[in-house]
């Protein structure tokens, strides 16, 4: 393998109670994935899963299926979105729960912290100045709490199966500014990793390098702001960055000004029509210098699409294909070739975001092209 690729995983795809109080008995993500409409002539909606259906993540034929496509791939694991809200709240733990307590698949694994509140922002409204309304809120109680935390994903922590650097239990945090005290999670978490005979935790922090770019902006001054976005984090006691650059080279692409508008608009349901990129031109900016970095794990997207969450006012990437994607891929593997394998990481958004059309899986349009090109760039 030329890198260690870890791919986002959502363990969404079953029905569970607060789905059903906020959206309706029975709801997943599939519901409006398949409903999806296309924008404009010749746009791919509603994108459809062709060898796994539309599969429910409570039956371990599909998991299995899941790994099996994901390894011969040349992916290392699954990087599981975990939810814990506080004072014990979880949301989709089943799925993960019964690959761990089963040990199926046999495939390794790490998760991903997934610290927002949860709203009926997530799809479009059925009216647009319907007020916001925040069913899960995320809240950070403290050391009781994160104690609480940490044993319960302890058992994970110990599988054998669990991704590791440095011989540490790798761990994501979604959004890292968000935790208030998080130097003091970082610190108690990694001692009470050492007290339960671990070495610790490598704690990654997902990085929005976003910052005040524009069409002008140089080289040098991209790299400096994305420097002090990361030095920031790792100051925090993060062990590496998981970048995630989609809006800077969604910026690069369109302007700043105009891409705040947008993001204000859409923010308040008020967007005034799709929020469209070419694909072809959003690839050339997801990568920068501070990529070579060794403490940077740089992010493979492969396509993405909005349309099942936002309707017509979705933002979403035109001309993505499988060869467009292999090529990403190449330019990522450039940044990460000279650093020791360990850390030669990259994240993939995603395996299976179908709701935000940025997925691995096959579907009936492209079917394995997606996976093959990710194949033919990683494997020696």
């Amino acid at each position: 393998m030329k890198a260690r690729v870890i791919a986002y995983y959502l363990p969404q795809f079953h029905p569970v109670k607060e789905n059903d109080e906020m959206w309706g008995k029975g709801f997943t993500e599939w519901t409006n994935v398949a409903k999806a409409k296309p924008l404009y002539k010749g746009h791919y909606q509603p994108q459809i899963p062709s060898d796994l259906g539309f599969y429910d993540l409570r039956l371990p034929e599909v998991r299995e299926e899941q790994a099996r496509l994901a390894k011969e791939a040349g992916i290392e694991g699954f990087c599981y979105w975990h939810y814990w809200f506080g004072n014990g709240r979880r949301i989709l733990e089943r799925p993960f729960n019964e690959v761990l307590e089963t040990g199926k698949p046999n495939f390794p694994f790490c998760l991903g912290w997934a610290n927002h509140s949860w709203s009926n922002k997530t799809w479009q409204k059925l009216d647009r100045f319907q007020q916001d309304t925040t069913f899960i809120k995320q809240e950070y109680l403290g050391e009781e709490d994160y104690t609480m935390h940490f044993n319960t994903v302890l058992p994970a922590f110990k599988d054998k199966r669990y991704i590791t650097v440095d011989d540490k239990p790798l761990f994501l945090i979604f959004d890292p500014d968000a935790i208030p005290d998080v130097e003091f999670f970082i610190e108690l978490w990694n001692k009470l990793a050492k007290q339960n005979g671990l070495k610790g935790i490598h704690f990654v922090a997902r990085g929005v390098s976003t910052g005040k770019f524009s069409l002008k902006s140089s080289k040098d001054e991209i790299n400096k702001n994305v420097k002090n976005i990361y030095d920031g984090l790792i100051a925090k006691g993060f062990n590496a960055i998981a970048p995630s650059t989609m809006r800077q080279a969604e910026v690069m692409v369109k302007g700043y000004y105009r891409k705040i508008l947008n993001t204000f608009l859409n923010r308040y349901s008020l967007q005034l029509g799709k929020d469209a990129y070419d694909y072809e031109k959003i690839i050339k900016y997801l990568y920068n210098d501070q990529d070579e970095r060794l403490d940077v794990y740089p992010q493979l997207v492969p396509r993405y699409d909005k349309t099942p969450r936002k309707g017509r006012d979705a933002e979403f990437y035109y001309n993505n294909s499988p060869e467009a994607f292999k090529r990403s891929i190449e330019m990522a593997l450039d940044r990460v070739k000279d650093k020791p394998f360990e850390k030669r990481i990259l994240f993939v958004f995603a395996w299976n975001e179908w709701g935000e059309g940025a997925y691995l899986e096959p579907d009936i349009k492209y079917g394995h092209e997606f996976l093959d090109a990710l194949k033919e760039a990683i494997i020696d």
